[in-house]
């Protein structure tokens, strides 16, 4: 899934505006999202069995505002940066999930409508405000906000959602094999299918989060539960690792950033 595949088509000699705030979506773009999502995932339940729920939740909150507040402080894209935020939303996106099921007792099968809801009025909120979904748009403040926000519900919901298939039958290794199938629909649908670019990178987005939490839990699970038995703290340092390997990757080399934009 490259940026012809899940991103828009872009006419020649178009350049993106000197202030945008986030990646081209290439090949990488897509390896390192779903690595942050797996290592979101076991990250959040490291620290929960680590300092308990609520320090987790505390901790993971003040971390989360402090690499927000670092990427909206800077003018351009920063590799190391917009990643640090992404993977303190997916860490924090997975306790927001969490919580509504381990400490408020909400099923599965509630709080992924819900978050598909939250996630609606977001994107209705966006396009209501700005008139464009894309995120070759993002030069604003407000548009920004609005990625976030947007970035945040899509890492709850995908939890949710992860969860939900691995509790109804189908296990962690199953329900990677169904994420791993599902999130080449959008790449297809709009090659060949005329689905909007939009839609179609939005939707492969969302679905990165069940695809990577369910690796990541079936790699540290139990052998009771279906799982490798690795353990939570080998498998989140194992995935940091690749996460930094393939970011320092593009922060030296670059080819996350367009010819001509945020330099």
């Amino acid at each position: 899934m490259t940026t012809d595949h899940l991103t828009h088509h872009r006419p020649p000699g178009h350049v993106r505006h000197t202030a945008s705030k986030v990646p081209e979506v290439t090949v990488y773009f897509w390896i390192i999202k779903v690595l942050t999502t797996g290592m979101g995932e076991t990250a959040s339940d490291f620290l929960a069995h680590a300092f308990g729920p609520i320090p987790a939740v505390g901790l993971g909150g003040l971390a989360l505002v402090g690499a927000l507040a670092v990427q909206f402080a800077v003018r351009r894209y920063v590799a190391w940066i917009y990643w640090t935020a992404v993977v303190m939303v997916s860490v924090f996106g997975t306790m927001a999930a969490d919580v509504l099921h381990v400490g408020l007792g909400v099923p599965y099968a509630v709080s992924t409508p819900f978050f598909m809801v939250a996630l609606a009025a977001v994107f209705a909120l966006w396009y209501r405000s700005e008139g464009t979904l894309s995120i070759h748009s993002i030069h604003t403040r407000r548009r920004e906000l609005f990625y976030w926000a947007t970035v945040l519900a899509t890492f709850a919901l995908g939890t949710a959602a992860g969860d939900l298939t691995a509790t109804i039958g189908l296990g962690y290794l199953g329900s990677a094999v169904l994420y791993a199938v599902a999130i080449a629909v959008p790449a297809i649908a709009h090659r060949w299918g005329g689905l909007n670019a939009v839609a179609a990178f939005w939707t492969a987005y969302v679905i990165t989060r069940p695809l990577g939490a369910s690796v990541a839990d079936w790699m540290a699970v139990g052998h009771g539960r279906g799982g490798l038995a690795m353990g939570l703290g080998p498998v989140t340092l194992s995935w940091t690792v690749a996460i930094l390997g393939f970011v320092g990757y593009l922060a030296f080399s670059r080819k996350d950033v367009g010819q001509g934009g945020m330099r």
